[in-house]
């Protein structure tokens, strides 16, 4: 009969698996003896298909939380991973951290992976979700809260983020405020959100100081060191380089520090800079940086509250929240040189 849903069984996710029967039932039942790319394919499938196993998802709580990033190989993650252990760690609950396969959400990288354990609840952090993995999610009864998405969430996807429309506003407007006119910015990704926002705020600021924004001076990297310096060393290129440079992320800017000195130029005497985020290393550098806060641990904190609220049933107040920056002024931003530009 047109649009009866054919019943999804054991033996026909082993035929479409091809592999036997009694493998796919090891893999049902937690067994160890099957490989790991037979078990990571049932599970896929698995997934793929909502196949709900004997008593999974019932009212027996896991006690595990799985935290997803984007890349674990940032101070930014260890923020955001502070905030959510020490909630859960009060709650007596485990955090299971994984990162995505080459930066993107596949459902190969991360959701086959929560079939191979129990798990109370999923904080994905700085990744793109799609409507199949937010809807295989949602059929398995697993709450989810995204922190800092990469791509606009459907409404009833709780997310964390920070006001990068202000923050970028904020930096700009500092740079404004001792004199700059020639800014750069380097964002992150440009089809991220936060790094959209940020661009936007720097926008923002220009246009209400009647400063034309030349988009010579629009960078986006990828908010690492790489990105900023590489990012770096295209606007210090420029016939009239920028005599400030807004780096979207703490590292961008550490990069942007690399690309001024290898060109001979100090900071802030030849080039302002101001970065993103407020990691713990802004205050060491030399010279320290003048940065836009991000409060990270929070972020990861009240993500946690909210992904708590979700699984004990009680109903969020909101479906987004967006924390408060704060402008930190150090030492690596002052005047623009007399002379009207680094190198000249």
């Amino acid at each position: 009969m047109a649009g009866r849903r054919t019943r999804i069984t054991l033996a026909s996710i082993a035929a479409e698996a091809g592999v036997s029967l009694p493998t796919v039932s090891k893999v049902v039942n937690g067994r160890a003896d099957v490989a790991p790319q037979t078990r990571a394919r049932v599970e896929e499938l698995l997934l793929q298909y909502n196949y709900v196993r004997p008593g999974r998802r019932s009212a027996r709580r896991a006690g595990l939380i799985d935290l997803i990033f984007n890349q674990l190989g940032s101070p930014w993650a260890i923020q955001i991973l502070r905030g959510v252990e020490d909630f859960f760690a009060d709650q007596r609950r485990g955090v299971v951290v994984s990162a995505v396969r080459h930066g993107s959400a596949r459902p190969t990288s991360w959701t086959s992976s929560l079939a191979s354990h129990d798990t109370d609840g999923v904080i994905l952090v700085t990744s793109e979700l799609t409507t199949e993995q937010w809807t295989q999610l949602h059929k398995q009864s697993i709450p989810l809260v995204v922190i800092d998405p990469a791509n606009l969430p459907a409404p009833e996807v709780p997310s964390v983020g920070a006001t990068n429309w202000a923050g970028g506003m904020a930096a700009t407007e500092h740079l404004l405020e001792l004199g700059h006119r020639r800014i750069g910015i380097i964002s992150g990704p440009e089809d991220w959100l936060c790094s959209r926002a940020r661009v936007d705020g720097y926008r923002f600021a220009l246009d209400r100081a009647g400063v034309a924004v030349g988009p010579e001076y629009i960078r986006y990297g990828d908010f690492q060191h790489e990105g900023g310096f590489r990012c770096g060393q295209e606007l210090l290129s420029l016939p009239d380089p920028p005599t400030a440079i807004f780096a979207g992320s703490g590292q961008q800017a550490l990069g942007v520090y690399e690309a001024a000195r290898q060109r001979g130029l100090r900071i802030p005497q030849d080039l302002s800079v101001i970065g993103f985020d407020d990691l713990p290393v802004a205050r060491w550098l030399s010279p320290p940086l003048t940065t836009v806060r991000q409060p990270l641990t929070a972020m990861g904190r009240t993500a946690a509250e909210m992904l708590l609220n979700l699984i004990n049933g009680v109903r969020l107040r909101t479906q987004r929240m967006e924390l408060s920056t704060e402008l930190i002024v150090r030492e690596s931003t002052a005047p623009p040189p007399a002379s009207g530009g680094p190198g000249q």
